[in-house]
């Protein structure tokens, strides 16, 4: 996608203005990637590009209001969080200089009010006489500091300010009193008012050129068509609106940059995905996946069969099926990828399956190969003549059986692999390559699907799983290079599961009675899982000082709890006399899967473990799980782990164990999982609380934030119309050689690495 020959973004804004004005000073025209050290000067440049990563006069420009300040505003101080550095707008209600150390001392304390609330100012020092001065009762200014707490009374020490309307006449005054003050993301080494100061240097530097008369990345039958204001005009009035009405009208093109840009650079991504080429993999009649299906104890879905059609209608083509497979936890979603491997190996192909850990890739080894019987054993004494042979590649096999799996690859003795990271490494050779499944698809690097995806002798087919239900704005830009399926509709006889908020600090009787229900499942002939963040095996342990033990007391600064110190605790305690056993990831791989054996088989009654049991493992007779410290986990991977229970025909049940206040947050997190099983639901409440960040994965593309007033969970519409856009424009036009300065925001807003995360998908 991207053309590493592309003009520098600079000089394409150049070419372009001298285009429309042969006597225009090509040097004085400003361009987006201008660097602030040439605008702002040094000093300045360095402080916004070291605390706050803004560069070029672009970033500025993109580094918008958090809020506007409106007249007769005063901002509520008794939200103001603490330990956060704050900017609000304020009265001054008193202000007065207090001596202390017996006289020696002094110190100037204002109170700044909203009418409701109120906030301490103090000040030390020689300068206080001088604030003193200008912190008058009854005068506005801006604030900016850290929130502190001192006295039950919410403080800034030391805070800079800048005073509102000072030395102004009355109709300056009123003409104050009408404005929108913009208040900026800031730090303490650079206020609101001082970012605003530059942003009015760069406008000036704008509305003295011609600049904005020439230049905008949007189309001009789109902007005219969707009744969007030019670029430039959008950057003055989200900066400096004179009215709300104007805010909307910057925040309504501003998210089309986001949403339309983002989505020619996925449409150009599936447009090349379609022009490579790929063996179409067709199923055949009375094969393998025929003989598999005969096999299976239950009917398939309404859900799974209309999905599996949707795959196998892509492998059929002969250009690479690239296709996200998402849906509820518990869905089938392992079964459907399954058949799709399998019609791969019955056209003559070999499939790989890539999971994130060892005990993932065991298990779905273990459950894959049992599933089959005999038809995973091809060319073994006993295999069937359909069969085909199902090998296990992780990083920890020894050597024998790790040569030997290498080998059933190359020689296509193998039709199906299922590994970790192991499967990358360049030893590994395929015989015919035809399709790859990726499992838990975000924890995995770009770079590492796409070495895989290398290993086929053309492209194979890719069909990428997450067992986390994901929004379809989220999915149209996340995703938005894959062709979508959806499985919402779980398997008959999955039983409900129950799920409850254990206060285990305001009631801990409550948590008493969490381990008596453990012990009840586990005498009626089931068995639990007890999930907690941390291993606690010495490494991870924090160092025994005074500051520790008083943090202990607090559930916000004392470590999360551990499964070996919890399952010690349970051994001793309340679950004294089962069979308690551990399963965390710096376990040797053999053991872990020992462990998972015998917990499967039911010869353990209660599994202590980290995240590892996260996806992917089923033992339907476990039917409780117990998750310590669960405020710590975040709500899609708090669903994740509940839906570890409720696999077979008895109910599920999931206690939330957490030792914050009723009032935090937090909570507020835990009763939103215990409210629903609805996986889509809580994918929009988890995103809303974490916002949307990056939406390209900052983990997979190493960038800093892309959408900055798009917000994919409220902005649905806009995001469906950029795509239809995006769409139209690129089957028109690839290469966008007749659009030039959308290449050019193209080049500008997805930079190098991002480009490579796109191209790579």
């Amino acid at each position: 996608m991207g053309d590493s020959g592309a003009e520098p973004v600079r000089a394409v804004f150049r070419r372009i203005a001298a285009l429309s004005d042969p006597w225009c000073p090509m040097d004085l025209v400003p361009s987006l990637d201008e660097p602030l050290k040439k605008t702002l000067g040094g000093t300045t440049a360095k402080v916004m590009a070291e605390h706050l990563d803004l560069h070029t006069v672009g970033d500025l420009l993109h580094h918008y209001p958090r809020r506007y300040a409106e007249r007769g505003e005063l901002t509520q101080l008794a939200d103001l969080p603490l330990d956060e550095h704050a900017t609000v707008v304020a009265q001054v209600a008193d202000a007065r200089v207090l001596r202390f150390n017996n006289g020696k001392g002094q110190r100037l304390e204002v109170t700044l009010t909203d009418g409701s609330g109120r906030l301490q100012l103090v000040f030390f020092g020689k300068s206080l006489f001088h604030h003193q001065k200008e912190l008058l009762p009854g005068r506005k200014g801006m604030f900016s500091g850290k929130v502190g707490m001192f006295r039950n009374i919410r403080q800034l020490s030391h805070p800079a300010y800048e005073m509102l309307g000072k030395d102004a006449g009355a109709d300056a005054a009123e003409a104050w009193a009408n404005q929108l003050i913009p208040l900026y993301p800031a730090c303490a080494q650079m206020e609101s008012w001082k970012i605003a100061k530059t942003v009015d240097l760069v406008l000036a530097s704008m509305e003295a050129t011609r600049w904005a008369e020439t230049v905008d990345p949007l189309p001009a039958a789109l902007r005219e068509g969707r009744g969007l204001v030019p670029l430039p005009e959008a950057f003055r009035k989200i900066h400096r609106p004179r009215t709300k009405a104007e805010i909307a009208e910057a925040r309504d093109r501003l998210k089309w940059d986001e949403a339309f840009v983002l989505q020619v650079a996925l449409a150009r991504r599936r447009f090349a995905e379609k022009q490579l080429p790929a063996v179409a993999r067709k199923p055949v009649p009375d094969g393998l996946l025929d003989a598999f299906d005969a096999k299976l104890p239950f009917a398939l879905t309404d859900g799974q069969q209309k999905v599996s059609k949707e795959i196998f209608d892509d492998l059929a083509t002969e250009h690479p099926m690239h296709r996200l497979l998402q849906g509820e936890v518990g869905s089938g979603k392992t079964l459907v990828a399954l058949r799709a491997m399998l019609a791969v190996v019955d056209a003559g192909g070999q499939a790989a399956m890539l999971a994130p850990t060892e005990v993932l890739a065991q298990q779905h080894h273990r459950s894959v190969t049992e599933m089959m019987g005999e038809l995973a054993e091809g060319g073994m004494l006993g295999g069937s003549a359909l069969g085909t042979k199902v090998v296990l590649l992780t990083g920890s096999m020894g050597t024998p059986a790790r040569r030997q799996a290498l080998l059933d690859l190359v020689t296509g003795e193998a039709g199906l692999v299922i590994g970790t990271h192991a499967l990358i490494e360049d030893k590994v050779q395929f015989h015919d390559l035809g399709l790859v499944v990726v499992d838990e698809q975000h924890r995995f690097g770009v770079e590492q699907r796409d070495a895989l995806r290398s290993k086929g002798k053309q492209p194979p087919h890719l069909l990428v799983m997450t067992a986390t239900p994901i929004p379809r704005t989220v999915a149209m830009t996340v995703f938005g290079d894959l062709e979508t399926s959806v499985l919402d509709q779980l398997p008959a006889g999955r039983s409900p599961i129950a799920t409850h908020v254990v206060p285990a600090k305001d009631k801990p009787h409550f948590l008493a009675r969490a381990w008596e229900r453990v012990r009840e499942e586990v005498e009626n002939g089931h068995q639990a899982y007890v999930v907690c963040p941390r291993i606690g095996d010495g490494e991870d342990e924090p160092k025994k000082t005074k500051k520790a033990a008083e943090a202990a007391e607090d559930p916000e600064k004392r470590p999360p709890l551990a499964v070996l110190e919890i399952a010690d605790l349970l051994r001793a305690g309340p679950l004294n006399g089962l069979r308690v056993e551990v399963l965390h990831g710096r376990m040797h791989p053999d053991d872990k899967d020992d462990v998972m054996r015998r917990f499967a088989a039911g010869e353990a009654d209660v599994l202590v473990a980290t995240t590892v049991i996260e996806v992917g493992v089923n033992v339907p007779n476990a039917t409780a799980m117990v998750i310590m410290d669960a405020d710590r986990f975040g709500v899609s991977q708090l669903h994740q782990l509940r839906g570890r229970v409720g696999r077979g025909s008895a109910p599920g049940l999931c206690l939330l164990v957490s030792e914050m206040h009723e009032a935090s947050p937090a909570r507020a997190r835990l009763a939103a999982v215990a409210a629903t099983l609805d996986g889509f639901e809580l994918s929009r409440i988890d995103l809303e609380q974490r916002r949307e960040g990056d939406v390209l994965g900052q983990a997979q593309s190493g960038v800093r934030s892309s959408l900055r007033v798009l917000a994919v969970i409220d902005d649905e519409e806009v995001i469906a119309a950029a795509r239809e856009e995006a769409v139209t424009i690129v089957a028109d036009d690839p290469d966008l050689d007749g659009l030039p300065e959308l290449r050019t925001a193209l080049d500008a807003l997805l930079d190098k690495e991002r480009e490579q995360y796109l191209d790579k998908g």
